[in-house]
């Protein structure tokens, strides 16, 4: 990769291995080896290893012992979609507050460092703004939201 992101390699390697799941480009359900994905992304296997993680978390993959990464069977949306979702499923307006972290996992069954990512993400695309010490605040609607 030639420049460094502001949002962490690991991620835009994430993006685009949830797109290949998503368009079915990854076939027999297997994915290329964490070797072959180093060469491909010209990162390291810590990289490699915090991107498949990350899908791991939003259940689009799963650790098969002995055999690598595949495909799982139903995928659920990334977990920032769902997080996203909440402020249509909880009535949010602009300005409300966000439920917690500890309640984010608790509903979705997540680690903390899982949602963390994904109220980074939407932070970073301006849907939640966060103020120290206060928890976040809802900035923007969802685009599905505001067409409706």
């Amino acid at each position: 990769m030639p420049e460094v992101s502001p949002r962490g390699t690991y991620l835009l390697i994430a993006d685009a291995l949830r797109k290949e799941i998503e368009q079915g480009q990854l076939t027999g359900s297997t994915l290329p080896s964490e070797a072959a994905l180093m060469k491909a992304h010209d990162v390291s296997r810590n990289t490699i290893r915090r991107a498949l993680k990350t899908l791991e978390s939003e259940r689009l993959i799963t650790s098969v012992p002995g055999a690598g990464w595949r495909v799982s069977r139903a995928p659920i949306p990334p977990l920032v979609e769902r997080l996203a979702a909440v402020i249509t499923e909880d009535s949010l307006a602009v300005g409300d507050r966000y439920p917690s972290e500890a309640k984010l996992c608790e509903r979705f069954g997540v680690s903390r460092t899982a949602v963390r990512h994904a109220l980074a993400q939407m932070g970073g695309t301006g849907l939640l703004a966060t103020v120290h010490g206060k928890g976040r605040t809802v900035r923007a609607l969802p685009a599905a939201q505001k067409e409706s």
